[in-house]
């Protein structure tokens, strides 16, 4: 199915799908990179598990009326998705403060926040994905204000759906990550993934942290953690 490497990643492998302009096949890798890819490593079977918890967290969201790039997994680690055309923006939703907004404002680690933020981050390695305002999200990328305003609400909706479907598998949503993009007609729809490589997940009993931030802090083993996650979802299907 698969024909040509179009792009390689940090996370993921993408390819042409032969005979077919507006299809592609992600290939997820076994690499883990933290802190805009200073720190690496590779795990083995990690891969499988970002594949099959993204695919799983997609299903669940075209099930609530979420539309996304996601088609069916094709094995393992690689899934169908619709083409699309990424806008270079990367969104944050924060429910509890973690991570790097605790060092950029000097709030305290578990803070609840009153309503989720929702941050812009702006899609540059090179740049180190600067955190931007809605002005520079404007500048930086072909999107509308009404556009923005849209990406805004789609991803507090994600947010709003995301929180239950993690509660019922013991985890609480801290923040997460989102990828927009535009398909053959246009229309702006989720993309990427959505998976322990781009949430934080506590786990609600004993406030473990079940995601990247094990590799990031040296918390322990990256794959038990992802099994366990996808174990948890596969229980309740």
């Amino acid at each position: 199915m698969k024909a040509e490497l179009l792009y390689e990643g940090k996370a993921k492998k993408v390819f042409t799908v032969e005979g077919n302009d507006q299809t592609l096949v992600l290939s997820y890798k076994n690499d883990a990179t933290a802190f805009n890819g200073v720190k690496k490593d590779v795990f083995e079977g990690k891969g499988r598990y970002n594949n099959l918890i993204s695919a799983a967290i997609f299903t669940y969201l075209s099930q609530q009326g979420v539309a996304s790039h996601f088609k069916q997994t094709l094995n393992d680690t690689e899934q169908l998705v619709e083409k699309t055309t990424i806008i270079p923006l990367e969104v944050v939703v924060r429910n509890i403060a973690a991570g790097s907004i605790t060092r950029r404002l000097g709030i305290k680690e578990k803070t609840p926040f009153p309503s989720p933020l929702v941050e812009f981050y702006y899609k540059d390695d090179l740049l180190g994905d600067p955190l931007i305002n809605d002005a520079h999200a404007l500048l930086l990328s072909d999107v509308t204000k009404e556009e923005l305003e849209q990406i805004k609400q789609l991803s507090l909706l994600v947010n709003k759906k995301l929180q239950p479907f993690f509660t019922e598998v013991g985890l609480q949503l801290i923040d997460f990550k989102l990828e927009f993009g535009r398909n053959y007609t246009g229309e702006i729809i989720l993309s990427d993934e959505i998976s322990p490589d781009t949430c934080r997940l506590w786990d609600i009993v004993t406030g473990e942290k079940m995601d990247k931030d094990v590799f990031r802090e040296g918390l322990g083993d990256l794959v038990e953690v992802y099994e366990v996650i996808l174990k948890r979802l596969e229980a309740v299907k």
